[in-house]
């Protein structure tokens, strides 16, 4: 089994645990743009279009996607003990947080200032997402056809309104169809 792993000395089982805790810690509003510059930016475990396509297959996955991607880092260097250190390494830390907070706020809780944190978080974690997007389309910028999926989609979120399920249905048997008319094209 160890032959089909992408093994490197640096992605031990400790450092999956710690980099998946530090993106759960630090992933407020949205994990997506920590895992991103985790595992692209700063450990280069994946490259810019590797972690575009693993967030494609995990977004797709039933569960949460940052679930997904931890379980997926984790089995791909480590295996099933790596996909479950990750996981545990997302999870735990921001549960204990969110236990903690969750028993002060019944406590004390003060609506007024809770609501106006609440939105900070809230506009902080958009721009994080907006940016984030923006970077991962960067690879893809030079073609046509990865663009034109990419606005399809957020004209069906932003401008439809469709829910995402309804549009990945709608658009994921289109782009493989096309992907296989361009591939057949190419040969």
């Amino acid at each position: 089994m160890m032959d089909t792993l992408n093994s490197r000395a640096d992605v031990t089982l400790g450092a999956l645990f710690l980099e998946f805790a530090k993106i759960g810690l630090c992933g407020i509003g949205s994990m997506l743009a920590w895992a991103h510059r985790v595992i692209v930016d700063e450990r280069h475990w994946m490259g810019e279009a590797e972690f575009a396509e693993t967030l494609s297959l995990c977004q797709f996955l039933p569960g949460p996607e940052n679930a997904n991607i931890s379980i997926y880092v984790g089995a791909k260097f480590r295996g099933p003990v790596g996909a479950l250190v990750a996981l545990l390494g997302l999870t735990a830390a921001p549960l204990a947080v969110g236990l903690v907070l969750g028993t002060l706020y019944l406590r004390y809780p003060h609506p007024a200032v809770i609501q106006k944190v609440l939105g900070g978080i809230s506009a902080a974690a958009a721009g994080l997402l907006i940016a984030t997007g923006i970077k991962m389309l960067m690879p893809h910028r030079r073609r046509a056809a990865a663009l034109f999926f990419a606005a399809l989609a957020f004209a069906g979120i932003i401008f439809a309104k469709l829910p995402l399920l309804t549009v990945l249905v709608g658009l994921v048997p289109l782009s493989i169809a096309l992907a296989g008319v361009m591939s057949l094209r190419a040969e």
